[in-house]
């Protein structure tokens, strides 16, 4: 139990002693929701079972990470030589390749297991200014440290930014640090933190709360899960750390119920934090009272708003409301309140700790730091990546993501979720940050990018995303509403040949409409998707509407597949895919198509082995 900041700093020296006695080796094993569904339980099972019988213990140590971004190849395992200071990853590793990985125990390549990464982590970006295309803040312990055990957290920094700011450091000295580091709130907005903090500080109220928004909707975005599954130590903490900054003594964390891993994970560390004394009442000796506590989301993504999300957490209906009054003056239980993400906490401790400086260095002059992204689509290296403000797309696509899948051309990038935009191949080498994002019409977002190729239909791209918004509006306010399910079906008649060029004109004015009357960020931002493919791929919505034809084949109702009676050898293969059975013919004469009957699932074209069915 720490009692006082004497006791904090013993027992770290105390874990960084400890720490000299551990094994050589230590074989990360990353036990992430994408790990453990992967299969890497198996694998886990099999170092344990293999170690104790090859009488290991004492030169190799197991330990149970979280994700490390490598999605793509799970299950995934890092050796990290000790001694050395040198690692290697494995990836794709079965439970027959444990044997050959042990019978090395060394940092070298073994035959038949694929190697993915040497000397992988870069730690908190000293890297940064190196010429590394990562650079790790946000996610420095994700899959590094065993999330269930404080001790490893500790001994990796943990909780010396809280002890630095109870110990030396004013609530307005602290809130200065925040403003200075040019940090900024990294779940869509990009509003400085510190500003926000401030705000809640000023208020002169006793009763003030701390909210961590981990309520993830979009898409394709996995980063908060990750950090909160890997590392959740850190949020804790940073919310501790805000907690005394604006005079709180009360924290809430909003996260998904989808989410069963990272609660159990939340769960487990504020426990141990609780019991440890850092967290509760007299935080250190301190005299610094802060508790937290996990408030479930039902999957509404419209409760990643924060006004939506406080509503939540008093019981009420997940709804938005019109700000003034702003939550850092009037939030929850109409007490100041500051919101922030799961991110923009997991980059706290580490500006605390090695101050604003520090953290300004890296980035651009009006987005600093870094950004975690989560990489997904037609993309070879799906994962989690963590890269400086102002990385250009072409490098996070190419470099860190390793190109497109299948050997594709890239058409587009969908940053921002289902309220970002669609940036194209022109502006691959365009700096990322927030300011460069909104002038290409997207958006930064929470950090979800999805990667389309050129079979992607981008008038269907922008369908998909908007089917997504409308579903998830509270219906509140009348534009967003019912602006949002007009816009649906103009999309939609456009995708099925039905529609006219007046009804082109029609969809930019209704975009326009939404984007300035809705009420929350939800409705304003849904056109996103819709304007930005219009801007930039205006020949495939005119292909649509006047030639009725999609070049990528992905709008059913603008396919129609025929067969070649030159070509077709009434091998009978396409009638037994068909589903529907609308394929006709006696066997070894050519086939035929009724079109009434034909759903368009292309299974014959795919079938077929002599090229005889076209699909146009």
């Amino acid at each position: 139990m720490i009692n006082s900041f004497e006791d904090f700093t013993e027992y770290s020296a105390s874990v960084k002693e400890k720490s000299l006695n551990k094994p050589e080796i230590n074989i990360l094993v990353s036990l992430g929701t994408c790990g453990i569904a992967a299969g890497t339980l198996p694998v886990q099972e099999e170092f344990i079972s293999q170690i104790k019988e090859r009488e290991l213990s004492s030169k190799v140590e197991l330990t149970d990470v979280g994700c490390m971004g490598i999605c793509y190849c799970e299950p995934s395992i890092e050796l990290i030589n000790r001694k050395t200071g040198k690692s290697i990853i494995y990836g794709n590793v079965k439970r027959d390749d444990v044997s050959l990985i042990l019978d090395c125990l060394t940092e070298k390549d073994v035959k038949g297991v694929d190697v993915i990464k040497k000397s992988w982590y870069y730690p908190e970006t000293e890297d940064a200014t190196a010429g590394l295309l990562q650079a790790k803040i946000a996610l420095r312990n994700t899959g590094r440290i065993n999330p269930e055990i404080l001790e490893e957290y500790i001994f990796n920094s943990g909780y010396q930014a809280l002890a630095k700011v109870l110990s030396s450091m004013t609530p307005k000295s602290i809130i200065q640090e925040v403003l200075q580091s040019g940090l900024r709130g990294r779940g869509g907005g990009g509003f400085p933190t510190g500003k926000k903090w401030d705000f809640a500080a000023a208020q002169k109220n006793e009763t003030k709360f701390v909210i961590c928004n981990a309520d993830e909707g979009d898409p394709g975005a996995f980063m908060d899960r990750a950090v909160l599954e890997g590392d959740p130590h850190s949020v804790l903490e940073a919310m501790a750390i805000a907690g005394f900054a604006i005079g709180s003594h009360k924290g809430f964390i909003y996260i998904r119920a989808e989410y069963p891993l990272a609660i159990k994970r939340l769960q487990i560390a504020i426990k141990q934090s609780t019991e440890f004394g850092l967290l509760g009442k007299n935080i250190m000796g301190f005299g610094f009272d802060f508790e937290i506590e996990l408030r479930y989301g039902a999957g509404a993504f419209v409760c990643g708003e924060e006004t939506a999300l406080i509503h939540s957490i008093e019981g009420l209906r997940g709804m938005p409301t019109t700000r003034p009054p702003f939550p850092a003056v009037a939030g929850l239980w109409e007490k100041p309140t500051i919101v922030n993400n799961v991110e923009t906490f997991a980059n706290v401790c580490a500006i605390i700790r090695k101050g604003a400086q520090w953290y300004k260095s890296i980035g651009t002059e009006t987005s600093a730091g870094t950004k975690v992204f989560a990489l997904a689509g037609k993309i070879n290296k799906v994962g989690l990546i963590e890269v400086p403000m102002g990385t250009n797309l072409r490098d996070i696509i190419y470099d860190v993501g390793g190109g497109i899948f299948d050997g594709k051309e890239f058409k587009a990038v969908q940053t921002g979720g289902p309220s970002g935009g669609c940036i194209t191949k022109d502006y691959l080498d365009t700096p990322i940050d927030y300011e460069t994002l909104k002038s290409l019409g997207s958006m930064m977002g929470s950090g979800g990018m999805i990667v389309m190729d050129e079979d992607d239909c981008m008038v269907n791209v922008a369908k998909f995303f908007l089917d997504f918004t409308v579903d998830e509006s509270c219906g509140k306010c009348t534009p967003c509403r019912i602006g949002g399910k007009h816009m649906y079906a103009i999309l939609d008649k456009i995708t099925k040949g039905r529609a006219s060029d007046k009804d082109l004109e029609t969809l930019r004015e209704l975009c326009q409409t939404v984007k300035s009357s809705s009420l929350c960020g939800l409705g304003m931002t849904c056109p996103n998707p819709v304007l930005s493919t219009m801007k930039y791929f205006e020949n495939e919505y005119r292909e649509h509407v006047a030639d009725k034809k999609c070049k990528a084949h992905k709008c059913p109702d603008l396919i129609t597949y025929l067969i070649d009676i030159g070509k077709c050898i009434g091998c009978s293969v396409c009638a037994k895919k068909c589903p529907v059975q609308c394929i006709s013919g006696k066997l070894k004469e050519p086939h035929k198509i009724d079109q009434s009957k034909c759903i368009k699932c292309g299974e014959c074209f795919m079938a077929c082995k002599f090229a005889a069915i076209s699909r146009n």
